[in-house]
């Protein structure tokens, strides 16, 4: 009997054990993470992937990421935002400073992290930014360090008497840099003409009159610009202009060279700062913006063949 008792028990404790252990997998905390991209275009891709595969990595069937594109309407990237905080996300990933700022004013509470944001304070009117925002807000930047930038229209193109930047006026982290690649090629007595737009529909006008009155174009990393790269194109070769570029994507299509980021291992890094907030339960608020530590000189071979532009060492071809 005592042994029939022993042996009941035993069995008891292992159904028990067992489905102690049933409960704590089902009660594994699972995560809802809502992306908003601003636009489709090659850098805002990766960006979105990188940080998608390194999340779902890290995290497997913890984590459901839903993509939603606001093709280029900073209205829809308010929408898409109104829409994940009703479904309750855990966490947000604005990629791009117009969706940075939707989800920022949408929510105080929901953790968010932005990606391919050039400058934060300038994206939040953060006085005296020193890297933490104090808010619930933290990401990544695509800043390439602007005068190194500025320098390469010089170094490749040394008989440059003028330049002009084309830039979405719209786009405040495009002024920010703009203002900083003007006041170094003004220094170096450079000539500078600003060339602004609003709407796609307006660029090809705008680079043409670029193109009759100046030697060389600058395009900061400005999403609109990097959305009409092949329109740009169009105007830029065959007007013979060299175009100096912020973004891998638009020199692929149009530039001479470019002071590269890799936007996937940027998205990448992004997913490293959501894992710690969502499983280690790391403060936003306080989380440094992290930047990418070793950007690349890269030239356009075929643009370069067709302007009789040499290559200084260097830079290494882009890949195309």
């Amino acid at each position: 009997m005592k042994k029939t008792l022993l042996l009941m028990a035993l069995v008891l404790l292992v159904l028990t054990g067992c489905n102690g252990g049933t409960e704590n997998q089902s009660d594994e905390k699972k995560y809802t993470i809502g992306v908003v991209q601003l636009v489709q275009h090659a850098a805002l891709d990766s960006a979105t992937q990188g940080f998608v595969d390194e999340i779902t990595k890290k995290l497997g069937d913890q984590v459901e990421v839903i993509v939603e594109n606001a093709a280029g309407d900073t209205a829809n990237c308010t929408i898409i935002v109104d829409g994940f905080i009703q479904d309750g996300v855990d966490l947000i990933l604005a990629n791009a400073t117009p969706a940075l700022q939707a989800a920022a004013s949408a929510t105080e509470t929901v953790p968010i992290l932005g990606t391919s944001v050039t400058d934060y304070g300038v994206a939040l009117g953060i006085d005296n930014f020193n890297g933490a925002t104090g808010v619930n807000v933290s990401g990544t930047s695509d800043l390439p360090p602007l005068d190194e930038q500025a320098q390469m229209i010089l170094d490749l193109l040394p008989d440059t008497k003028s330049v002009g930047i084309l830039y979405c006026s719209s786009e405040a982290n495009s002024v920010y840099q703009v203002k900083v690649v003007k006041d170094y090629l003004t220094s170096k007595g450079i000539e500078v003409k600003e060339a602004t737009f609003t709407d796609s529909n307006d660029i090809a006008l705008v680079a043409k009159d670029l193109c009759d009155n100046v030697d060389v174009i600058y395009t900061p990393t400005d999403n609109m610009v990097a959305s009409c790269c092949e329109t740009l194109a169009g105007i830029v070769l065959p007007n013979k202009t060299p175009v100096i570029t912020g973004d891998e994507g638009t020199c692929v299509a149009t530039g001479v060279a470019v002071l590269a980021i890799d936007y996937y291992l940027l998205g990448s890094e992004t997913a490293d700062m959501a894992v710690e907030i969502l499983t280690q339960g790391a403060d936003v608020s306080t989380m440094q913006i992290r930047y990418y530590p070793d950007p690349i000189k890269e030239y356009n071979e075929a643009v370069c063949s067709e302007l009789g532009i040499a290559i200084p060492s260097g830079y290494v071809k882009i890949a195309q």
